[in-house]
């Protein structure tokens, strides 16, 4: 039996940039610097801090941008070499352009010099704290003026013996275009920052670019790294021996993990092969006791990453994601999210569920569904429905509409990754470091409230937790008191203990009767027509109740929202 299976806790992770999360600086400028817009620092994550975030159920905490990445900031005093203005994209830069994979960005230090022991710290309050680390592990590409300054001098960089005659080597970490000097075709002479930027030979760009002339909506701030396969030539595979870059990102890995970090999110896995993570990943495990999260979008790599790449978590993005925004914008039916786990047998504990990240629009946005409330009913469903991870991004429980314009992104629905910033959501809530909501509106407050509630119940009641499911639109399709337009209706049952949820996604209220048939009642083994003690999970309310085959369950929900109803049988009945 798989292991993993055995899991007993329910994994709800807050995604959060230390860039500005810790920023509290009201007084922001467009495409501002460091020193005109601050920067937040890991110093920031206080016990308080850290109390506040764990107090919406939260089992781990991704700290989004740890390791060093390039900049337009100036650190060379500190002996940490300077970027090239022209392949950075903002003044912040992209924290998936690793410039240095065993150093942190310094811009999150209060002492630049003693920013890896200020990471290790935070890495101590965490875990007495009671949550999880997670931090990125950006395995497909590097900045593309890679260079370890804190390497320890037996350490071989990436790069170090390629040999830049050849397009492909495997013994290369990077893919190279001999003769061919890299060209930015977006650049002109009245434009130096790009203009006079040099790299010869061109190396291959990171999202999969192979071209010397890479595009602005190109990964070009990056370049891609060899794991052995030889793309020109029919996608040849050379792992054997293995190959350098292998080892390199295996101690890398290993690295970091010994630094206590509990997990890492593996931006873009699906672009590395399968073949690397199979060999990885088991070695990392034996050594420390860590997780592994996928970023994957094709389906029909989910299986591959999950079964031969010993993944522990894939997102669930194309799948339930794409589907409950739909949902709650009102262009697909709320039946429609049955597709989504039926399309999963076998591998739905492995998916993390997700309604905001940094690469999607807030659900607040004008992009989106201009109001953080049609978010309710979708978090429910995905916190709720199976026993798999799911995340909250940080801000989208304060309703963070991501609207600002900040500089290099644009008013765009996201929270910029790229820029100097800081989110007056946050700001409000976190009241100068009191974290007690002082400055919130009251839909802020009732919206967080909500979140805490909902996020709660997912991370403590057993039969979410480790429950067994069981989808009621099949017999609701047609029933006349109930709308699977915008309704969606569902069982979680574990020992004597049964819990009904129905998640409302129109925007006003509904009285609805919720069909449960006799095949419920025998396949989750509990019996119908027999009295238990219901419990309203969201407000606290009980009251003696039973349920049923020969009559619908009515339930009053408000708009854009869930009854999360428990029903706790006398054991052994």
């Amino acid at each position: 039996m798989d292991k993993r299976r055995e899991q007993r806790e329910k994994v709800v992770i807050y995604q959060v940039f230390p860039r500005w999360f810790g920023n509290l600086n009201a007084g922001l400028v467009h495409n501002g610097t460091i020193i005109d817009n601050g920067v937040g620092k890991f110093s920031f994550f206080t016990p308080k801090a850290l109390a506040s975030i764990k107090e919406l159920g939260v089992t781990h905490i991704w700290y989004t941008g740890v390791i060093e990445h390039a900049t337009r900031t100036d650190y060379s005093f500190f002996h940490i070499q300077k970027d090239h203005s022209a392949v950075v994209k903002g003044n912040a830069g992209s924290p998936y352009a690793i410039k240095d994979y065993y150093d942190v960005d310094p811009d999150l230090a209060d002492s630049v010099m003693n920013r890896m022991e200020e990471f290790e710290d935070l890495v101590a309050r965490t875990h007495d704290a009671g949550l999880k680390v997670i931090i990125d592990f950006v395995p497909n590409h590097v900045a593309r003026e890679y260079h370890s300054d804190v390497r320890l001098p037996f350490v071989e960089d990436l790069g170090q013996r390629d040999n830049t005659t050849k397009a492909f080597d495997p013994n290369n970490n990077f893919y190279y275009l001999p003769g061919q000097a890299l060209t930015l075709p977006f650049a002109t002479e009245t434009d130096p920052e790009f203009y006079e930027y040099g790299e010869f030979p061109a190396k291959v760009t990171g999202n999969d670019c192979f071209s010397a002339h890479p595009g602005r909506n190109d990964w070009y701030e990056t370049v891609k790294l060899n794991y052995g396969v030889d793309y020109l030539n029919g996608h040849t595979k050379h792992f054997d021996p293995i190959p350098s870059t292998w080892l390199k990102m295996r101690d890398i890995l290993l690295f970091w993990a010994g630094k206590g970090v509990d997990g890492f999110r593996c931006d873009m896995a699906e672009m590395v092969p399968v073949q690397f993570w199979q060999w990885v990943i088991p070695i990392v495990k034996q050594a420390y006791n860590v997780c592994f999260i996928a970023e994957v979008y094709n389906p029909s790599l989910y299986r591959d990453y999950i079964f031969t790449g010993h993944f522990d978590y894939l997102y669930d993005k194309v799948g339930l994601y794409d589907t409950l925004r739909a949902v709650m914008c009102g262009h697909q039916y709320a039946s429609d999210i049955t597709r989504c786990w039926q399309s999963l047998e076998g591998i739905q504990e492995h998916m993390l569920n997700f309604l905001e990240n940094h690469d999607e629009q807030r659900i607040a946005s004008d992009f989106f569904a201009r109001s953080p409330w049609p978010g309710i009913p979708g978090l429910a469903v995905a916190a709720l429905m199976n026993t798999n991870p799911v995340m909250i991004y940080s801000g989208q429980e304060l309703g963070e509409p991501g609207m600002d314009e900040e500089g290099f992104s644009g008013r765009d629905g996201r929270t910029t990754i790229f820029d100097y910033w800081s989110l007056r959501s946050l700001r409000d809530w976190i009241n100068g470091g009191k974290f007690d909501g002082g400055h919130l509106g009251s839909e802020q407050r009732l919206l967080r409230d909500l979140y805490r509630r909902i996020l709660n119940i997912a991370a403590s009641e057993p039969a979410i937790v480790n429950g067994a499911f069981y989808d009621l639109m099949y017999v609701n399709g047609k029933n006349p008191y109930f709308n699977a337009h915008h309704q969606y209706a569902f069982l979680r049952k574990y020992e004597n203990e049964v819990i009904l949820v129905v998640a409302n996604f129109d925007r006003a209220e509904q009285k609805v009767r919720v069909a449960i048939p006799a095949d419920a009642f025998q396949t989750l083994g509990f019996g119908e027509n027999r009295a238990a003690t219901e419990t309203d999970l969201l407000t606290g309310h009980t009251t003696i109740s039973t349920l049923t085959d020969a009559w619908p369950y009515q339930v009053i929900i408000p708009g854009n929202s869930v009854r999360i109803l428990k029903f706790t049988y006398e054991k052994g009945e």
